[in-house]
């Protein structure tokens, strides 16, 4: 037991020389009491999340390109390991806790939807429509991890990812150091009540700060990256205003807007970068939005996904209705419906189950199901 303590010691000894705007393990706080554990609580955070059932399903989740027939495009999960890369190095940089970022960063996507952004956009449109308030992905991760797989994550872990929001740039990232427990509680319920209610939301660390920003780090240059591979743009076709501030490929990109955000924000309490940097970072998400994101091939079949996420829906919704007179005979995929949903006893409950049922699918099961489950319908066109 003496060795285990001072093992203990080992592990939390680095936080010694940590920033006085860092978020140390002691401060660290469960919402459920939890056994003694000789890992810090950040550091334990990182393994839960990478040992749940949603971060494996990461690996078949859109990014940007669904239908790229390019093994060297980029994935959820990949995204997810270059923000906590890109994170740490900052987070590092300034002495920041760097537990606690990697545990943010990697679970900030876990309850992403299938299809990306526009498979997010379907289902929330779907809760608008059900009146079951909204569905935003940074506060679904929250409920992947704190209540449907129940893994004990931190508040400030579970904050972080709350808080995260990779659409949004600005050029001061600051944290509320007295946010508490309720607060974060309050925050987490409006996200799913409130329209855009996750646009104001302000973190209780400093260390979710720098997720938020390595967020738009890590994809504004990996897409253009991609698009590239794929044929959408060509490298001569980035506008030299941007190019000459942050240079014309990821690597430079990235290089270029961490060592920013470390020069202007060293020993500060909120992270900022130089007007410079900032307002071309902005022109360049800006020309994503518009020659990527709204591209051909970033859309392709997506009249077609957009119809199955909503047939998929009431597909569910009627079985379930089904199963409370008969649950004999059910195939392995309505089994596992069955069991998803089993406890839940009001209407308004079970429809944000299949909500959860469906984000928490890869891209291949949403498929999967569909062809199973809905009759007429023909992939192939997909795979084309």
């Amino acid at each position: 037991m003496e060795t285990l303590e001072k093992a203990r010691e080992n592990m939390i000894l680095r936080e010694s020389v940590l920033s006085k705007y860092a978020c140390k393990s002691e401060n660290g706080i469960l919402l459920k009491e939890d056994k003694e554990d000789i890992r810090p609580i950040f550091f334990r955070d990182i393994d839960r999340i990478i040992h749940s059932l949603g971060y494996t399903r990461y690996i078949d989740k859109t990014q940007v390109f669904s239908f790229a027939k390019n093994d060297h495009i980029t994935h959820r999960v990949l995204h997810v390991q270059l923000v906590s890369k890109i994170a740490r190095t900052i987070g590092r940089s300034l002495r920041l806790n760097e537990d606690l970022i990697e545990a943010i960063a990697l679970g900030h996507d876990i309850g992403h939807s299938p299809f990306g952004h526009k498979g997010e956009k379907y289902l929330n449109d779907i809760c608008i429509k059900e009146n079951i308030g909204y569905f935003c992905h940074n506060a679904q991760s929250v409920r992947v991890l704190k209540e449907l797989e129940e893994l004990n994550i931190s508040l400030q872990t579970l904050d972080g990812i709350l808080a995260h929001n990779g659409e949004i740039l600005i050029n001061k990232y600051e944290y509320n150091e007295n946010k508490t427990e309720d607060d974060f509680v309050i925050d987490l319920n409006s996200a799913f009540h409130e329209k855009d209610y996750s646009r104001k939301i302000v973190p209780m660390t400093l260390e979710a700060s720098v997720v938020r920003l390595s967020d738009i780090i890590a994809y504004v240059g990996r897409d253009i990256e991609d698009s590239i591979k794929m044929g959408i743009i060509q490298r001569e076709d980035l506008p030299k205003d941007i190019t000459d501030v942050l240079g014309d490929n990821n690597s430079k990109i990235v290089d270029t807007l961490i060592k920013d955000i470390i020069i202007n924000s060293f020993d500060k309490p909120y992270l900022t970068f130089s007007k410079e940097v900032f307002e071309a970072l902005m022109k360049l998400k800006d020309w994503n939005y518009k020659y990527i994101y709204a591209s051909e091939e970033a859309n392709k079949h997506q009249y077609l996904i957009e119809d199955l996420f909503y047939k998929l829906y009431y597909c569910y919704l009627d079985k379930i209705e089904k199963f409370e007179s008969d649950c004999s005979d059910l195939s392995d995929s309505e089994k596992n419906l069955y069991d998803f949903i089993n406890k839940k006893d009001n209407l308004s409950d079970i429809k944000r189950s299949i909500i959860d049922y469906i984000s928490g699918q890869t891209d291949q099961y949403f498929l999967n199901e569909c062809e199973e489950h809905l009759s007429g319908i023909n992939l192939e066109e997909l795979y084309k």
